[in-house]
């Protein structure tokens, strides 16, 4: 045990005993017993005792029905409260000694050498921190397993830890803490695991809009606060008052791409929900700013403003809450929808931030610019990050409503059918509608209640203050009259203001076929003249990946990028890259800083735009010293891409990664889509069918309900594939991709690859941490007890694959050790593994009691199997 993780490990002890007593006082000793004895039992396992790896088989699978709920609760709240500890280790003093901001000071300290020693000029260092953006774009995919009230219990957990830290067990605020600690384990384990029903998308918002308030509201002016005094003490440069960095956007309730619950009804209610938490909130900062500013002091405009109040700005303040508070009674008759005397008064983001502007211009004109550049100019960075809406919201739909849409106007004005006209015909009709001033919807139509759902979000659209949205992103988009449609949609409707368009390219020939479509609408000068000079495209990372496979999806996405790229700087426009990423490798993820340096030079220039999704918004934002960690990872990784970009790929490397593509997806396919026994395995040896009875998010896990396997969203397909250990959206066919490669190139090329290109880099190191969670042991345990004879050879075959594409790793990877860079995440996984491990089995068991008899007990205990094991793979989808 290291220095470095003896803390973490301690606290880990800590909880887990104090978990046991909350154990032993609720199930008794006999319950406790059996517990320590499978505990014990996985640990020796894991230490490669076989016989304790067979007598803890035998022992869980001995286990009676009523047996079986209590033991699966307790190995998931074990691995919850590790999980605890863990997150808070990643910003105690002694997991991050050098603080929670040194990706930051890392970051400005090599662009200060570099400008010393002349590699960098000032000017070009200045001009791209100028242009900092980072647009953190919360979304609502259904991977966040974890009930929020027990998240509420294990954030004040996290803050009883901090307390411990600096607390000796002779302080009497120990036992204190110590009591609180044992209170909080007990309410989580007398808490239902489960929720009861599955959230709506308007629950799913309240969730993201509670991580703002009690992280990010804190954690944004912070970081701002702590980059801009960096920049100034390293650089010797002055960033402006008003620099603002950080955006954050939301899809909860404005993504309908396949969810019928979010409704134009929905995306309304959603955005007056988050304006009234955002005044709610400036409300409280009015407050506090009315105590503190009670100067008297100010120059002779803003004495005018106020009246020539003795309390100038305390006069102004109090106009301003004034107007907020009646906002605020306003929307709150409004959500409940009955008539209110209140007038709805605080709409645009001017309204608030110009009378704070007046107040800091004053205080900085009469010498009180420490007061000024206080809390005062927290407040305007929150303004500039959260405006009145708490966030934008970005709306997505699926290209083939807004087609249904013309196919129906089309055929009831008698000019066929447009879904079935040809893309010249498709773009012809469009752009003369486009520059037509006639309105095209007739007044006496009657469309269907689809069309008419599509229709009615564009007018809420209409409605709104061009600072309540982001962008709109359409899902599926295959040619250039996708994006065309949109635009003509929101022409129709109304709406004054221009909303950025955003196609997102998720399939291997949608991603192929990018530059062509991308390029198609930059010629024609009816759209050139519309976006002005900047476009937006959304890179789906986990569609192309179900669709071809981790290592074909990721060169795709690179090639994409990059013919992107190059495309939008001949043309003279600016590009801003949208990353549709998940939690999971074969989702896109993998650690931030990793992820960014290893796309293409010039994709971050205009700004980082990225999905945050589920249980993974809880880890990198959760508490507000994690979430300034995580944005301290952002802002280094795009200065050091931006300033000291990676290599162009080389022609031949280009070629190897060609070579690995095509090889590597025609094995993935060849299993997915075209082995007969692919989908009857699939279903038997995972949990795929259970996981519909999990409530976790609003969407449908199916965009066709009656649809098989290849209508199976990804973020399912992964999930069912974590929960059995064997991972395989994330490695199937690398074996056969890299093999071809070094079979062309040799294995000196991959290496030199390996070690001068950080994409192709990421590509192993994601394999690495992907091996690491994968379990072979396990998977044949699904196998041997799930899935029929005629189907277990594809079992074997796919952990023979799986355990070759392991040693092809290894021969690869720098020290031939798998993450020997990344030691963290091996310490985590270790940590884990012995308290995962007896939640799998238990999993087996459960699965192969429900699928012979239907059970509430058992499946209560089945859908704790998968939160724990979520738990202890740390994502889910």
């Amino acid at each position: 045990m290291t220095e470095q993780y003896a803390s973490l490990r301690s606290n880990v002890s800590l909880l887990g005993q104090m978990l046991g007593q909350i154990i032993q006082q609720a199930q008794g000793q006999e319950t406790l017993d059996k517990v320590e004895e499978i505990r014990h039992l996985a640990k020796s396992s894991r230490s490669g005792n076989e016989s304790d790896r067979q007598a803890l088989v035998e022992t869980l699978r001995s286990l009676s029905d009523e047996a079986l709920l209590p033991v699966a609760r307790s190995f998931n709240h074990f691995l919850n409260l590790a999980n605890v500890a863990e997150q808070f280790h990643t910003i105690s003093k002694s997991g991050a000694p050098d603080g929670v901001m040194i990706e930051v000071d890392r970051a400005l300290d090599e662009l200060q050498s570099k400008v010393e020693a002349g590699d960098l000029s000032l000017n070009e260092v200045a001009d791209v921190i100028s242009k900092l953006k980072i647009d953190l774009v919360l979304t609502a995919h259904p991977t966040e397993v974890t009930r929020r009230t027990i998240i509420n219990k294990h954030v004040e957990l996290s803050e009883c830890l901090k307390v411990l830290e600096v607390t000796s067990g002779e302080d009497p605020v120990y036992e204190e803490v110590i009591d609180r600690i044992e209170q909080l384990i007990s309410q989580a384990w007398h808490t239902s695991d489960i929720r009861e029903k599955r959230p709506t998308p308007l629950d799913e918002a309240k969730w993201g809009f509670a991580v703002i308030e009690n992280s990010l509201w804190e954690a944004v002016p912070k970081f701002v606060r702590y980059f801009n005094a960096q920049v100034k003490t390293r650089l010797n440069l002055q960033l402006p008052a008003n620099f603002s960095p950080i955006q954050l956007t939301s899809w909860m309730g404005g993504d309908r791409d396949g969810n019928p619950f979010v409704t134009s009804h929905v995306t309304q209610s959603v955005l007056d929900h988050g304006r009234w938490m955002a005044l709610d909130l400036y409300r409280r900062d009015l407050e506090t700013l009315g105590a503190e500013l009670s100067m008297s002091n100010a120059s002779a405009a803003f004495s005018e403003r106020a009246k020539e109040s003795s309390e100038p700005y305390r006069f102004v303040l109090k106009q301003l809450r004034a107007d907020v508070e009646e906002t605020i009674a306003a929307l709150e008759y409004k959500i409940k929808g009955t008539p209110s005397r209140y007038q709805d008064k605080i709409k645009e983001v001017v309204q608030i931030r110009e009378p704070l502007e007046a107040c800091y211009r004053s205080l900085m004109d009469c010498r009180m610019s420490n007061i000024a550049n206080g809390l005062l100019l927290d407040v305007l960075r929150r303004i500039d990050c959260f405006g009145v809406s708490l966030c934008k919201l970005d709306i997505r739909q699926d290209s083939a409503r807004h087609t249904e849409v013309f196919s129906e106007l089309t055929r009831y004005l008698g000019l066929g059918d447009y879904a079935q006209w040809q893309e010249a015909d498709k773009q012809a009709f469009l752009l003369t509608e486009l520059s037509s001033r006639r309105p095209l919807l007739p007044r006496h139509w009657q469309p269907s209640s689809n069309v008419q759902e599509v229709l009615e979000t564009f007018e809420v659209i209409a409605q709104q203050d061009s600072s309540a949205l982001g962008i709109y992103i359409i899902s599926m988009a295959q040619s250039a009259s996708d994006i065309l449609a949109v635009h003509l949609l929101l022409q129709e409707s109304g709406c004054k203001f221009s909303l950025p368009v955003a196609p997102l390219f998720e399939t291997l020939d949608d991603l192929n076929n990018a530059q062509a479509v991308i390029s198609g609408l930059f010629d024609n000068t009816w759209y050139k003249g519309t976006i002005g000079a900047k476009q937006y495209v959304m890179i789906g990372y986990s569609d192309s990946a179900k669709d071809a496979g981790m290592m074909a999806a990721g060169w795709a996405q690179y090639d994409a990028m990059e013919k992107l790229v190059n495309l939008a700087d001949s043309k003279g426009i600016e590009l801003v890259l949208f990353h549709g990423r998940g939690g999971t490798i074969g989702r896109g993820g993998a650690p931030a800083a990793q992820a960014l340096r290893s796309q293409p030079p010039g994709s971050l220039k205009s700004g980082l735009r990225v999905t945050e999704q589920g249980e993974m918004i809880r880890f990198k934002f959760g508490l507000p010293k994690v979430a300034m960690q995580s944005l301290s990872i952002y802002t280094g990784a795009i200065l050091h891409s931006n300033l000291l970009p990676p290599p162009q790929p080389e022609p031949k490397w280009v070629e190897v990664m060609q070579t690995i593509s095509e090889a590597s997806c025609k094995k993935y396919r060849s299993i997915v889509r075209e082995n007969p026994e692919f989908v009857p395995y699939f279903r038997m040896a995972t949990p795929e069918q259970e996981l519909s009875k999990l409530p976790l998010g609003s969407r449908p896990s199916k965009r066709n309900p009656n649809g098989g396997v290849e209508s199976l969203r990804a973020i399912p397909w992964i999930f069912a594939w974590s929960q059995n250990r064997l991972m395989l959206p994330a490695w199937l066919g690398a074996k056969e991709g890299l093999e071809a490669a070094v079979e062309a190139f040799g294995t000196d090329t991959l290496q030199e690859m390996s070690a001068k290109w950080p994409f192709f880099r990421a590509r192993l190191e994601m394999l690495e941490m992907v091996f690491c969670k994968a379990d072979l042991w396990l998977s044949e345990m699904y196998d041997a007890s799930l899935v029929s004879a005629d189907y277990k050879g594809l079992g074997d075959e796919l952990r023979a694959n799986l355990q070759q594409a392991i040693e092809l790793i290894r021969g690869l990877a720098p020290e031939s050790s798998l993450l020997s860079q990344q030691p963290w995440i091996k310490e985590s996984i270790g940590l884990r593994n012995p308290y995962t491990d007896p939640l799998n089995l238990l999993q087996i068991e459960l699965l192969k009691r429900v699928r012979e008899e239907t059970n509430h007990d058992l499946e209560l205990a089945l859908m704790i199997t998968m939160t724990g094991i979520a738990a202890g793979m740390r994502n889910t989808g």
